[in-house]
């Protein structure tokens, strides 16, 4: 049973940052490759960030590009994401999730990923 549970949302002022967290149950996380998604009212789910197993190889969707970091420690079952310079237009719900298939590779497509949390709020004011 995978189960992964996010945190560090909350309301900030557009240039600050925020570091979400996303906790992992599963004996396997190091063998995972895992992203960031974000859903915000009306709108689809899109892809913000994904990261290998081991952390060496990331990617990110262009419009956090430089601002946003993803990270990972598999000793504390722990995927953050580093979100700097924050703007209203990223005011969403986050979601972690773990892709399926091999965690040598990442994926911008949600269908690649099984487990998914239940998402935390970000909100930037202006």
């Amino acid at each position: 049973q995978v189960q992964l549970v996010e945190s560090g949302g909350g309301l900030v002022q557009a240039g600050g940052s925020l570091r979400l967290s996303c906790a992992a149950s599963g004996r396997t996380f190091s063998s995972w490759a895992m992203g960031w998604f974000r859903q915000a009212p009306g709108k689809e789910r899109e892809f913000v960030a994904a990261i290998t197993w081991s952390g060496t190889v990331t990617d990110y969707a262009d419009s956090v590009k430089g601002r946003f970091i993803i990270s990972r420690d598999n000793a504390k079952n722990t995927v953050w994401l580093q979100m700097n310079s924050l703007k209203p237009e990223d005011t969403a719900v986050y979601y972690c999730a773990r892709k399926t298939g091999s965690p040598y590779g990442l994926s911008i497509r949600a269908y690649d990923y099984d487990y998914w949390g239940q998402g935390t709020q970000v909100t930037v004011s202006s």
